[in-house]
């Protein structure tokens, strides 16, 4: 083979996709990596030795399709999640921005609209447009908590098709409070997708939109299995909703989407969720003390409910960015003016980033 490779301008490239950028967070072979909220704990040996199993048995029947409806894992997450939820209730794929396609696919597409207040999640618009469907930004004020009376009238604004609430929200650890969600919810008749990706590492008496199913058909929960659980390699996330939505899901999957060894891995790590979310207070208390050393610094920490720390005051974003980077420790840059954040990691990872950011000097 040979010749010159085309150009992606010179192909019959959709046009509302043209000049749009990929999803991506730096990928480097950093000591500490501490820019994409992973959970930097590594599953435990005795759960680790049960997936292996699990997946080892799953091997011997692969040459067969898997089970097209993951009756069992879906029936793992419903005890999981509690709350009452059965099986026909949930729905999962390969992580939760899978899971969040097939919501837009049943549910926006061309001529349609979806809804977020920014800044949030970044692949929220490039799947929205993915789909066919247009993006609308709404807005936050500038410690990014918004009210139920605020979310309310931007949504009853843009009457979009599909909502989207962070919750808490990512790139900013912003609690979101069901008052809100419950307002959101009043103010349009399309689909309200709350995305709990990382409830867990909120307060432990906080309730979930979890609470909130019952007599709202219309209403979405998702989390993943990639932050709490640290299984991002794995792919797996899951939503609860009414039954008559899950069966919208089915519309749009491809057929036996979630391969065997995938439901077998995490319908194991499940069986063994107290122990996978027992680093959840390390990791919480990490978050802590990162938050409690850059305002030390004289940075502006804000309020976060997840496994990172949205830092501001940063006078130069992407010199600081390439100072810590020099020195090892790879953090984010999410393009919000005077800030960075940090994924909360290990002890010893922490303290390999506060030292480092304590070296490039205070905030000015």
């Amino acid at each position: 083979m040979g010749g010159v490779s085309a150009r992606l301008e010179d192909l019959p490239l959709r046009a509302d996709l043209r000049g749009q950028k990929p999803y991506g967070a730096p990928q480097a072979p950093l000591p500490v990596a501490l820019n994409v909220n992973e959970n930097t704990h590594p599953v435990p040996q005795d759960v680790a030795d049960d997936i292996l199993d699990s997946i080892a048995r799953a091997l011997r029947d692969v040459n067969r399709y898997p089970d097209r409806e993951f009756t069992a894992l879906r029936e793992g997450f419903a005890d999981y999640l509690g709350h009452g939820l059965t099986r026909d209730q949930i729905w999962a794929a390969n992580g939760s921005n899978e899971v969040l396609q097939h919501i837009l696919q049943a549910f926006a597409g061309p001529g349609r609209t979806a809804f977020g207040f920014a800044p949030t999640y970044s692949m929220y618009p490039l799947l929205t447009r993915g789909t066919g469907a247009r993006w609308i930004s709404g807005t936050r004020p500038d410690d990014f908590a918004i009210s139920a009376m605020d979310a309310a009238s931007q949504v009853a604004d843009a009457q979009p098709d599909v909502v989207f609430l962070c919750s808490p929200n990512n790139p900013t650890g912003t609690p979101m409070r069901l008052d809100v969600i419950e307002a959101v919810y009043e103010a349009t008749q399309g689909i309200v997708i709350v995305d709990e990706a990382y409830f867990e590492f909120a307060p432990r008496d906080e309730r979930s939109a979890l609470t909130l199913l019952p007599g709202r058909e219309r209403l979405v929960v998702s989390r993943t299995m990639s932050k709490a659980f640290a299984f991002a390699g794995a792919r797996v996330g899951y939503l609860a909703a009414d039954p008559a939505l899950i069966d919208a899901l089915r519309l749009v999957r491809l057929p036996y989407h979630l391969s065997a060894l995938t439901q077998a891995a995490a319908s194991a790590a499940l069986r063994h969720a107290p122990t996978m979310l027992g680093m959840v207070d390390e990791i919480v208390g990490q978050r802590d003390r990162i938050s409690a050393t850059v305002e030390a610094l004289g940075f502006t920490a804000h309020e976060t409910w997840t496994n990172f720390v949205l830092f501001g005051g940063v006078d130069d974003p992407a010199a600081t960015w390439d100072a810590l980077y020099d020195q090892g420790v790879l953090i984010r840059d999410v393009g919000i003016p005077h800030h960075l954040r940090v994924t909360a990691g290990t002890e010893d990872e922490t303290t390999a980033f506060l030292d480092a950011l304590a070296s490039v000097g205070s905030a000015a």
